[in-house]
C-alpha cells in the first residue's frame, strides 16, 4: 500500500446500491514502531459503530516507518503525511460516508443543530 498512486486525492464518490455496500473493505494501516495500534483500533471501532453492516470489513494492517493510512477499497481516504496528522472521528466518518453512501445523514457528525422542543 505504499504505492505512489495512493498519494492522490480521493476519487469522486460512486453511489453503491444497498446490496453492494456490504462489500466495502476499510483498511487502517498503522505504524507498529510508533505504537499506533490503539489509535487505529479506536478509529475502526468508530467506523463500525457508525456504519455497522454497511461495511464488510474493517482491517487493521500493521506497518512501519510512521505510516497511518485509511483506505476504502482502493481509495486513500487519509494519509498522516499527506493530510498533516491524524483524522478526527468526524472527518474520517464523513470521508467514509462520501465513498460508501454519499446521501447518508450522519446527524450531529455533519454539524446539524439539535432539535429543541418548544416549551
Amino acid at each position: 500500500m505504499n504505492n505512489p498512486d495512493f498519494l492522490t486525492t480521493p476519487k469522486p464518490a460512486v453511489a453503491l446500491d444497498p446490496g453492494a455496500r456490504a462489500s466495502v473493505r476499510i483498511a487502517i494501516t498503522y505504524c507498529t514502531q510508533c505504537h499506533w495500534l490503539l489509535r487505529a483500533a479506536w478509529m475502526a471501532q468508530e467506523l463500525l459503530s457508525t456504519f455497522s453492516t454497511d461495511l464488510r470489513e474493517v482491517a487493521l494492517v500493521p506497518g512501519t516507518g510512521g505510516i497511518f493510512q485509511v483506505h476504502c477499497g482502493d481509495v486513500l481516504l487519509w494519509d498522516r503525511k499527506r493530510d498533516g496528522g491524524f483524522p478526527d472521528a468526524k472527518t474520517l466518518k464523513q470521508r467514509v460516508r462520501d465513498q460508501v453512501d454519499p446521501g447518508r445523514d450522519l446527524g450531529h457528525v455533519d454539524g446539524k443543530p439539535a432539535a429543541h422542543p418548544q416549551g
